[in-house]
């Protein structure tokens, strides 16, 4: 990357974060009209909320592989599992937003009870996770892609890459904690 973009990662996490959030509100609210995107058939559409659970768990997965791998010191293995990550949680995004904006948001199918004082809490706390971790994982990433492994030891890197890394596997793990919710438990 540019030096430009080396000395402005903070000014480049938070552009990255404020278009991804206004991509996920955008849709959410209804402002990307569903006309601009091609729809899939029905099956592909109902598939989709799978697939994202297997996507999670995946993307658990190489998180966690490649924090063990920079606890043992293998860059390049953290290296590559850290960018398989962030590649499954643009997968994760760009499927999820798909089918946001062609088919909505998905009721939730059991009791009253359950909806309002568990269901309700456990989303409202996997969305706010989902929204404060995307600034760590930009930076974390954006650090790593503008300088040498060697620099990093003199940046913030493993302090933010530790908090987006939780941050993350909460997220997911709460992710797929909802996708239950919604598809298998009621």
């Amino acid at each position: 990357m540019s030096e430009w973009a080396r000395e402005n990662v903070p000014l480049l996490t938070a552009l990255l974060s404020v278009v991804a959030l206004a991509l996920v509100f955008g849709a959410v609210g209804g402002v990307i009209p569903s006309s601009v995107l091609p729809r899939a058939s029905d099956t592909v559409l109902a598939a989709l909320p799978h697939l994202n659970a297997a996507i999670s768990a995946t993307a658990i997965g190489t998180i966690l592989v490649g924090w063990r791998a920079i606890s043992r010191g293998n860059v390049d293995r953290h290296k590559a599992f850290m960018l398989s990550s962030f590649g499954l949680f643009a997968a994760f995004l760009v499927s999820y937003l798909y089918r946001l904006i062609l088919v909505g948001t998905v009721e939730f199918p059991g009791p009253e009870a359950v909806y309002s004082y568990v269901y309700l809490p456990f989303l409202a706390i996997h969305i706010l996770l989902a929204i404060v971790c995307l600034p760590f994982v930009f930076y974390a990433l954006l650090l790593a892609a503008t300088r040498p492994y060697e620099d990093l030891y003199h940046t913030r890197h493993a302090q933010i890459g530790s908090v987006a890394a939780v941050l993350w596997l909460i997220s997911f793990t709460m992710g797929i904690g909802v996708y239950l919710m919604l598809y298998h438990a009621f």
